[in-house]
């Protein structure tokens, strides 16, 4: 730049010499001006943009100088420069091709063209209200017509970088501004969403946790209800682990005596199930108790296994349960929240053990959470008085957990909660 300023003021300076005065007068031209004007350090253009493009609105103007005010260039408009010239005030104008100038301003004009290309191969969740372009370049895009949903899984297969953001490449689809994907799974967004939208009711509580991602939605999940028999629960967690740390055995028999039906906590005898509903003095083995609680909600079966396992309920097996769920769990008000139960069979899936597997295919698999989701479900129902629940984990690519607790509703409320929900996160 220095070089080529000397040049031009060579005629100039050299000029200078024959005059014996030492004012002078001489002419610049405005390229000339500009030049001496324009520090080095200055962002100016040294390039007319191919494929031109403004940051925000710009003024257009019908002189060079900028006087004559006639239109605006907005965001993503399309428009072709003529050439660059210096106006009488040193400025640097582009000259468009109808006719009017613009001030060639790098905070505004900018040539809008990919800057970087990376092909990859990667899943990405979409997020809510995104936008699919056909192309990544500002001025040459559309919107493109698309089937994806929000939240919904994609593959990206090239990142371009322009000046202005970063787009994904989607197989198939067209390209979405970064912002607009999740490197996360962002289901659980959906499912809140969904939650919020639709089933928040004062007699419903709901509990969900995605257990890969440790993400939770959930409406009135700490509401406290009668838990009928899910609160047996926390017995088959609790015999679960006494049968990992060997204290007992699936095959080791436990003796039906009349206290079994007499402590404190202890379910009547009458109800679901096909256990004797009096005491008989034979021994049941565990692994039938198991079952029998697991799929038939067997009231005796349940107190069999409290009487022996859990020593009628004491403060040791409170202490446990309570480390799990975050606060007692009383097992004879039998009053607990969707996300007690929820994070209840959470440890039951992280025991992975024999009462997990007992806690599929049971008596009702053809009514609540099981009805309709056609993968594997292990659940515990509840059912007293206008009280109908169910918990389960829901075995999808990424399993969940999933709590539904009702006052005054209904199998099919219960139903349609969950097929909702697992649509989201199917």
């Amino acid at each position: 730049m220095k070089k080529y300023l000397l040049f031009l003021l060579m005629p100039v300076l050299l000029a200078s010499t024959t005059v014996d005065s030492t004012e002078i007068d001489f002419f610049l031209t405005n390229q000339e001006k500009y030049l001496l004007n324009t520090r080095v350090t200055d962002e100016r253009f040294t390039s007319i943009p191919s494929n031109p493009s403004v940051y925000s609105p710009v003024d257009t103007y019908l002189d060079r100088n900028l006087t004559d005010k006639v239109s605006i260039i907005k965001e993503n408009q399309v428009f072709k420069i003529q050439s660059v010239e210096i106006n009488d005030y040193n400025q640097q104008v582009f000259l468009l091709e109808n006719g009017h100038y613009i001030l060639a301003d790098p905070q505004i004009i900018f040539d809008d063209h990919i800057l970087e290309t990376k092909f990859i191969q990667s899943t990405a969740w979409l997020k809510k209200d995104f936008r699919l372009y056909t192309s990544p370049i500002g001025n040459q895009q559309k919107i493109a017509k698309t089937s994806l949903k929000s939240y919904q899984p994609v593959v990206i297969s090239e990142i371009a970088t322009t000046p202005i953001d970063v787009y994904a490449k989607i197989n198939g689809q067209g390209w979405i501004k970064q912002t607009d994907l999740s490197l996360e799974d962002n289901r659980m967004e959906a499912v809140q969403d969904l939650l919020n939208k639709k089933y928040a009711l004062p007699n419903i509580g709901i509990y969900i946790k995605q257990i890969s991602s440790q993400k939770t939605a959930g409406i009135n999940q700490d509401k406290m209800m009668y838990a009928a028999s899910v609160t047996k629960l926390p017995v088959l967690y609790y015999i679960q682990e006494k049968i990992d740390n060997k204290k007992y055995s699936l095959t080791e028999g436990l003796q039906y005596i009349d206290k079994v039906t007499d402590f404190k906590g202890s379910y009547s005898a009458e109800g679901s199930g096909s256990l004797g509903k009096t005491a008989d003095n034979h021994h049941y083995r565990i692994d039938e108790l198991i079952n029998k609680t697991a799929k038939e909600s067997d009231n005796a079966a349940s107190n069999l296994l409290a009487y022996y396992a859990t020593n009628q309920f004491d403060t040791v097996f409170y202490e446990e349960i309570t480390a799990i769920v975050g606060q007692k769990w009383d097992m004879s008000s039998r009053l607990a929240s969707a996300q007690m139960a929820g994070l209840m069979m959470e440890a039951i899936y992280n025991q992975s053990g024999y009462v997990l597997g007992s806690l599929q295919h049971t008596n009702f698999d053809d009514q609540r959470i099981a009805r309709d989701i056609p993968v594997p479900v292990a659940h515990k129902i509840g059912d007293a008085y206008e009280f109908r629940h169910d918990v389960g984990v829901v075995y999808t690519d990424s399993p969940f957990i999933l709590s539904i607790f009702t006052d005054q509703s209904d199998y099919d409320t219960i139903s349609k909660i969950a097929d909702d929900v697992y649509e989201l996160l199917k």
